[in-house]
């Protein structure tokens, strides 16, 4: 973990906070999650899943590590944002964008389908975009293996943390609660109780493709009972976009969402007709034809050489194209159970010891110009002050020997602040104040709104100014007189900032009342009030006034 440096916050979830990161020596950006230990068996599952998936529509996993308080989990960098925030953004798509992701969708679930996983979860919030644009599937926490009971697994895993001793059955009703996914792209068989299978995905992806035509999806309430009815009886809402002048849907994707969006599992569609349909203009058919050619290709170029392993598992197992892996059938042997939880752990820091500090933000900027690193990049950066890298020799054939090149590239890469680790802390210049508030029964006047002030007449004006200012300039010094008068301030600070209302107080001689009331403020609490209502006045006859601006 020494060898990663964080920079800003990236997301933010209930447990979670996620950063951008770097590894220490290279280029490489990476995305960190930084996850509380009561969430250990979704992290366990998305990495048990995922570990071993190298696929262009998958988000890769690179490591997972654990300190004393939190799992933290190295995975790529997908810098254009989630899918969730284009729909939120953009309120729909055209068409042809709609395509072009969905493409994405289908390459990236097909491949995990293939390989016997169920997304189980698919959301807008769990697909990712690379920042060329190309989608990928994210967050494999409620994911499963095909036939599996995952509530078994979480409860496994909940068991190794320490949570089982409040007996199996509670653990298995916590369980249960900790992998439901969203209501709104479940499959109407999962509502009513069947486990997921193939059929519940491709139903999840037919709502996300209706969401990026129309910008919600397809069974949409703000109740939770009555998306469940929508669901389970209702047809679909049509996929109509919000924006007028973009045109209606094609008669393909209208067909395309009706086999997709299908109440039956048995009539909905399946990856043969798919991978067919008219709606993505042969993009498969193509692939498949190019994924062919170019297996044959490198099949050919592979059997000129010198008989490479890797080249022999390439022409006995060559990369299957969509359509091609739908007609085999053929499922890999890869077994994803775990039946002992200790199969799979994070790793932990240098020399075992769970410590906290390892993956904290440098509060220092980085300099332009830095001093180079003469450590390795595994040296732990806590323990070791930056040094002149030594000066580089050649060797007899001119030409820099291994170990030079790479003190010069850590020279080149290397700064300073990487060196400097520091605890996070609260920032009190960036910090929101809570909003102000009053209570109108201990106010003692009547508890007019800004719009009330601005309207009352001269005499009313009068009157309500000079109960204002009794009860500020009342004598008594007990605990009731002082929480009424810091009551009262509140109130003022509250309406004071419209500017009409602002500008009657600074007139009148309440403005002045509080500046002789400033001196003598029995505690900081009703200073720091009215210093905060002094400062909106003049902020708004400063504003009021344009000589003053």
């Amino acid at each position: 973990m020494q060898n990663f440096v964080l920079y800003e916050e990236i997301g933010r979830g209930s447990r979670t906070i996620v950063y951008k990161g770097r590894r220490k020596g290279t280029i490489n950006f990476v995305a960190v999650f930084c996850t509380d230990k009561c969430k250990r068996p979704e992290i366990t599952n998305w990495v048990r899943l995922t570990q071993e998936i190298k696929h262009q529509n998958i988000v890769t996993l690179h490591e997972w590590y654990e300190t004393s308080n939190h799992l933290w989990l190295v995975v790529e960098l997908c810098t254009g944002g989630s899918l969730e925030m284009v729909i939120a953004q953009d309120e729909n798509l055209p068409e042809d964008v709609v395509r072009s992701f969905g493409i994405d969708l289908i390459t990236g679930l097909h491949h995990l389908h293939q390989l016997g996983i169920l997304f189980c979860d698919l959301s807008p919030g769990k697909i990712l975009l690379e920042g060329p644009g190309t989608l990928k599937f994210s967050n494999f926490c409620l994911a499963k293996v095909e036939g599996e009971n995952l509530e078994d697994f979480f409860a496994l895993m909940a068991t190794e943390e320490g949570g089982g001793d409040g007996g199996e059955h509670v653990l298995k009703k916590n369980m249960r609660s900790r992998i439901r996914g969203s209501l709104a792209y479940t499959a109407p068989e999962i509502v009513k109780g069947t486990d997921f299978s193939v059929a519940s995905d491709l139903w999840s992806l037919g709502c996300l493709l209706h969401e990026m035509f129309s910008g919600k999806p397809p069974f949409f309430s703000e109740s939770v009972s009555e998306v469940i009815e929508k669901i389970i009886h209702k047809a679909p809402s049509p996929p109509i976009p919000k924006d007028s002048s973009l045109p209606k849907a094609s008669p393909d994707f209208m067909n395309l969402l009706d086999g997709l969006l299908q109440k039956d599992p048995q009539k909905r569609l399946t990856w043969a007709g798919l991978l067919r349909h008219p709606f993505w203009k042969d993009a498969f058919t193509r692939k498949d034809q190019d994924s062919s050619t170019e297996d044959s290709s490198v099949s050919r170029n592979m059997m000129e050489c010198s008989g490479s392993q890797d080249a022999k598992e390439l022409v006995r197992s060559p990369p299957s194209g969509q359509a091609r892996g739908e007609r085999s059938g053929q499922r890999p042997s890869r077994s994803w159970r775990l039946e002992d939880p200790a199969e799979l752990r994070p790793k932990n820091t240098l020399g075992g010891q769970l410590n906290e500090s390892m993956f904290l933000l440098s509060s220092r900027p980085t300099p332009r110009t830095s001093t180079a690193v003469g450590s390795s990049p595994g040296v732990d950066a806590t323990q070791s002050s930056p040094q002149k890298a030594p000066p580089l020799t050649k060797t007899t054939g001119g030409h820099l020997s291994q170990q030079d090149m790479e003190s010069q590239m850590r020279e080149l890469i290397y700064t300073d602040a990487e060196l400097v680790v520091t605890p996070i802390i609260d920032n009190p210049k960036i910090m929101k104040q809570p909003p102000i508030k009053f209570d109108p029964k201990i106010l003692h006047l009547p508890a007019y709104s800004v719009d009330r002030l601005v309207s009352l007449k001269d005499q009313d004006w009068n009157d309500f100014l000079q109960q204002v200012c009794s009860q500020i300039d009342c004598p008594e010094k007990t605990m009731g007189a002082s929480r009424v008068k810091l009551n009262l301030l509140c109130y003022l600070c509250v309406v004071a900032g419209q500017r009409e209302v602002a500008t009657r107080l600074l007139h009148s001689p309440l403005f002045h009342l509080l500046i002789q009331h400033l001196r003598m403020a029995p505690n900081w609490d009703m200073a720091s009030l009215i210093w905060m209502l002094v400062g909106e006045w003049e902020s708004v006859r400063i504003i009021s006034v344009p000589e003053l601006r």
